[in-house]
């Protein structure tokens, strides 16, 4: 694993040559997929994150640790021929947000077990996000608490790295962070982070690692996460306007050795994201965007699987998704307003992609299984494809797969992040 990717953001922006990478925010293997499958393609580094709420020492909510996430992807990896020394595997929001309904200090216990467990499982991109207050405290705590939290986290993933030798870990801080999923409610605009406050945010940071005897590792704080003024609800997205940024952007100048890192850049599309890379947010994450256009084409093959075969049934696949929606409401309900019709409009195709939670279930995967099997060799006419998937007609009429249909959909939204990250002259990685 070469970390060069993420090290020669920084220099690159000095140099004039402003480049990016994609970090990819999904556990589901077709979308892992198509990220592996552009590092083959390319030969550029593949940033694979995992959030805490996602998977930690516990599970989260997809059963996994650390290492069974590290495990999938490197498996996936071999499958698709990606070199693993293309890989970084990240953290993201690595804090004790996970068990903020305890009081802080074993909030904290537990932050720290998943960042070692994170750290042991090879875990080199570290994002320190103690910024939620646990119960009892404010929501958001002030940059002093969290600074202080987060110095105690890195200490813990410090340790662990020495523990096990290679590579030390890069930090990502920053308490500007928008919320997991996107928005709730319709969005008109979105107020940039202000240059105190990201000013702020990294001098307590600075002063809070010495005090505590991290300038090692204060010295691998690669990005600082700030809001660009880009956000996403369930039906409407707010572009990046770097105008309204500049101010912002501008604090890069005083800080040649960091980058802005951007969370919530889905649906952004292409002009958006090179204008955020150009100004300095070179790290873009994306997670929502990817997993929506997965439910995109799985619900476009439902529909040519329910026209092209009259025993498969009327978009069974859809049937079963809302069944187990339904049946376990919790990763959606307080997320998805208005009245029943609204409600089942959102839980399909809601920005936030709230439907992602469900894929893992075994009713979703035997479902997802046997539309395969009906498509899979079958010659789709030409005006049936282009009726529900227009952009795969060159699918038509030959022996078709489709796990490589709905690679290749997801494949499509990658690329205009990767196209983004090389508008600048990129670094050659070749070598490194």
């Amino acid at each position: 694993m070469s970390l060069a990717a993420l090290t020669e953001l920084a220099p690159e922006r000095v140099a004039g040559r402003p480049a990016g990478i994609t970090s990819v925010c999904s556990a589901h293997p077709l979308v892992l997929r198509a990220a592996l499958r552009a590092g083959v393609e390319t030969g550029a580094p593949v940033l694979i994150e995992a959030t805490c709420n996602q998977v930690n020492h516990l599970g989260g909510y997809t059963g996994m640790t650390p290492q069974d996430f590290a495990n999938l992807v490197f498996s996936l990896a071999a499958q698709e021929g990606c070199p693993p020394e293309l890989i970084i595997l990240g953290g993201d929001h690595l804090g004790p947000n996970p068990w903020r309904d305890q009081p802080a200090e074993d909030a904290m216990a537990e932050a720290e077990k998943m960042i070692a467990a994170y750290v042991a499982a090879g875990f080199r991109k570290i994002h320190l996000d103690a910024s939620m207050g646990a119960k009892g405290e404010p929501e958001a705590l002030d940059d002093e608490t969290t600074a202080l939290r987060a110095a105690r986290l890195a200490g813990v993933a410090e340790r662990s790295a020495r523990a096990m030798g290679g590579a030390m870990p890069l930090y990502v801080i920053g308490t500007e962070v928008p919320p997991p999923g996107g928005a709730d409610h319709a969005l008109d605009a979105i107020t940039p982070t202000s240059p105190e406050a990201a000013r702020r945010t990294l001098d307590i940071h600075r002063r809070t690692f010495a005090d505590a005897g991290l300038t090692g590792a204060l010295d691998r704080v690669i990005a600082v996460v700030v809001q660009p003024g880009v956000e996403f609800g369930n039906q409407n997205v707010v572009t990046y306007r770097p105008d309204l940024a500049a101010p912002l952007a501008a604090v890069l100048t005083g800080v040649p050795g960091l980058v802005f890192e951007a969370h919530s850049t889905d649906y952004q599309g292409p002009a958006a994201l090179s204008d955020l890379v150009a100004d300095g947010f070179a790290i873009l994450k994306v997670g929502p965007e990817l997993t929506f256009v997965l439910r995109e084409a799985l619900y476009a093959l439902d529909l040519i699987a329910s026209d092209l075969e009259p025993d498969y049934g009327d978009r069974p696949l859809m049937a079963v998704m809302e069944a187990e929606m339904l049946a376990q409401p919790g990763h959606w309900q307080r997320h998805y307003p208005g009245d029943t019709a609204a409600q089942h409009l959102l839980r399909h195709y809601s920005l936030s992609d709230r439907i992602r939670y469900y894929w893992p279930t075994e009713a979703a995967q035997a479902a997802v299984a046997r539309l395969f099997a009906t498509l899979a060799g079958q010659g789709i006419p030409l005006p049936l494809i282009r009726q529900h998937m227009p952009a795969a007609a060159a699918l038509a009429d030959t022996p078709f797969n489709p796990e490589e249909a709905v690679i290749q959909w997801v494949g499509r939204s990658l690329d205009s992040y990767h196209a983004a990250c090389r508008a600048g002259a990129a670094p050659d990685y070749s070598g490194a």
